[in-house]
């Protein structure tokens, strides 16, 4: 009997770190997003991350019979990547993320995570 639970102990941690390595750490996608830097912040309550927010061209779809811009807003995996988005503020950029299904609050606010500057014009 107490093997069993032993088995069924292990096969839920393991079950477990499963569901929790695919939500939290699984990179779902990755890819390119281009568009001009509107703002790069500092901020967070316990944990201090780095946010920001890139204002792409075209229109995107707000409520129904309004216009609004397509903005593609991230979170900021380091400080030198920080600081250079931070300096450059309203400069065209072309930034390169990975997307996770969950958020984590030491990573950032939001699910896409930048982690490169392909370009910045």
């Amino acid at each position: 009997m107490k093997t069993f639970f032993s088995w069924v102990l292990l096969i839920l941690v393991l079950v477990l770190g499963g569901v929790i390595y695919f939500k939290y750490y699984f990179v779902f996608g990755e890819g390119v997003k281009s568009g001009y830097l509107n703002y790069a912040v500092k901020k967070g309550n316990l944990f201090k991350t780095y946010e920001g927010k890139l204002i792409q061209e075209g229109f995107g779809s707000g409520r129904t019979g309004t216009i609004t811009s397509n903005e593609f807003v991230f979170s900021i995996e380091s400080d030198s990547i920080f600081r250079l988005l931070e300096t450059n503020s309203g400069k065209f950029f072309d930034l390169h993320y990975k997307e996770y299904h969950g958020v984590l609050p030491w990573r950032g606010h939001t699910k896409y995570i930048v982690d490169k500057i392909i370009q910045m014009k």
